[in-house]
């Protein structure tokens, strides 16, 4: 037995070698599906609620199926660029800018579903003060609270038409006032409309005149908008600042890659090269956050 060991060492090495390779690709497979699955879950549940927000009629999953498809596009393209710009591309310069148009293009799809749930929350917040001058008015001619929030619905102003819309539908089916304000301003989550809704429940409780409470809140809404305005007017050129500084070094490493792309391989044949463009893109993100953050002034 023990010569039969011997004289087979090798071959019983290769096996344990197979063996073990063969149950490490088990477990890191098992680990990747689990981690895939888990990021898809989050994903549906997180693009589920920004698709609510923008009311989009599309199943979060087609979100997911747009991110990849944008991606692979993105991939396709990029590589196919590389290949009809350089003479000679190598396997290290395929996967670099296949990762960086992967990264860039997966997200593009939920940051515009944010851009648009932004660009909805900001007309919302312009429509605001006309629609607590509107109620006011109506409570002075004798209406019921009920019936000036029908009032606004019934304007066909988007979005705050339907947003109103959605709570008087609330108060036909017997839902309490108080919390139908409340459930309205954890949907939009807007600090405008949830200083509104606590200052008519507190109005209500404490039997304060509803009118005045919402005039002063229209003045008050009218001045923080005027505020946000002239803050975006101010630093408008900070935000351009940080466009340019994040673009600045991408456009000069293709027109580098195109004007002297021997200089600009060297890059990709080293390890050393490939850190120093990874840095590059680190720092050129960190510092385009950070202007943007230094721009971005809560009013």
């Amino acid at each position: 037995m023990i010569n039969f060991i011997q004289d087979n060492l090798f071959l019983l090495a290769c096996l344990s070698s197979g063996l073990c390779v063969t149950f490490a690709s088990f477990v890191i497979m098992d680990f990747i599906v689990f981690t895939s699955a888990r990021y898809r879950e989050k994903f549906l549940q997180e693009t589920s609620v920004e698709v609510d927000d923008v009311l989009l009629q599309l199943p979060p999953a087609r979100i997911l199926d747009l991110s990849l498809a944008l991606a692979a596009l993105a991939v396709f393209i990029s590589c196919g660029s590389l290949f009809l710009l350089t003479s000679e591309p190598t396997l290290v310069q395929f996967v670099f800018v296949g990762i960086l148009a992967l990264l860039v293009a997966f997200p593009a799809p939920r940051l515009f579903l944010r851009h648009l749930w932004r660009q909805r929350m900001t007309k919302f917040n312009e429509q605001l003060e006309d629609a607590l001058l509107s109620i006011s008015s109506s409570l002075k001619a004798g209406f019921s609270i009920s019936q000036a929030l029908e009032g606004i619905a019934k304007e066909n102003r988007r979005p705050i038409s339907y947003e109103f819309t959605l709570l008087t539908q609330e108060l036909r089916l017997g839902v309490p006032f108080d919390e139908a304000l409340r459930k309205m301003s954890d949907r939009l989550r807007c600090p405008d409309f949830e200083l509104v809704a606590v200052a008519i429940i507190t109005a209500r409780q404490t039997g304060g005149e509803l009118t005045g409470v919402l005039e002063r809140l229209a003045s008050v809404i009218r001045e923080r908008v005027r505020i946000m305005h002239r803050v975006q007017s101010l630093t408008a050129q900070g935000r351009m600042q940080a466009w340019l500084i994040g673009a600045v070094p991408v456009f000069l490493f293709f027109a580098m890659f195109y004007i002297s792309p021997d200089m600009m391989k060297s890059f990709f044949s080293s390890v050393t090269g490939i850190l120093i463009l990874v840095a590059v893109l680190v720092m050129d993100a960190i510092g385009f956050f950070i202007i943007r953050k230094i721009t971005k002034i809560d009013t």
